[in-house]
């Protein structure tokens, strides 16, 4: 008789760290799902914004609406960029991000014109900085701006969404 004693205050702990284990994990689901809501839906109106006051960098993409397609380049880029401490022979081979059909045979139209853009962009760069994360981000960013001008010039739409670097090797 004295064994039913002793298991009554432990049944109580059990439902006490139940009971915590719940909260806690009400709390979690909560706050993952608030965090998902506020990732998703309210960065939109931030870009919106931008687009209306007419920064050139956020130039809009023609039917943004359609599914993405990336447009791969011919061939890979190949230069030679100066460095402070020796040159450096670097290779990137790139694709473009563009929605929907309309966009994707603008882009294959246009190929030579962006590969001389990217050409020109990417004969600015500073072996010291590609060799770095940030260096190439900014590259990146500076190509897809370039590009989306030098379409929008053409096209009066930017046509392409982002420029990816698919693969790059500096040595």
């Amino acid at each position: 008789m004295a064994e039913p004693d002793l298991e009554a205050p432990d049944a109580g702990k059990k439902k006490s760290k139940l009971m915590l284990v719940i909260i806690v994990a009400v709390v979690v689901l909560g706050g993952g799902g608030a965090g998902a809501y506020f990732f998703l839906f309210a960065g939109d109106d931030g870009q919106a914004a931008s687009l209306e006051q007419g920064d050139s960098a956020q130039l809009a993409v023609k039917n943004d609406s359609g599914k993405a397609m990336y447009v791969a380049m011919p061939r890979p880029f190949q230069f030679n960029a100066p460095g402070i401490t020796r040159e450096r022979l670097v290779q990137i081979d790139v694709q473009l991000m563009v929605r929907g059909q309309e966009n994707e045979e603008l882009a294959k139209r246009h190929i030579p014109m962006i590969e001389g853009t990217l050409l020109r962009v990417f004969s600015t760069s500073n072996a010291d900085d590609l060799v770095t994360e940030a260096g190439k981000t900014e590259l990146r960013t500076k190509s897809t701006s370039q590009v989306r001008q030098v379409m929008n010039d053409l096209e009066k739409s930017a046509v392409v969404e982002e420029v990816l670097f698919t693969g790059f090797v500096i040595q």
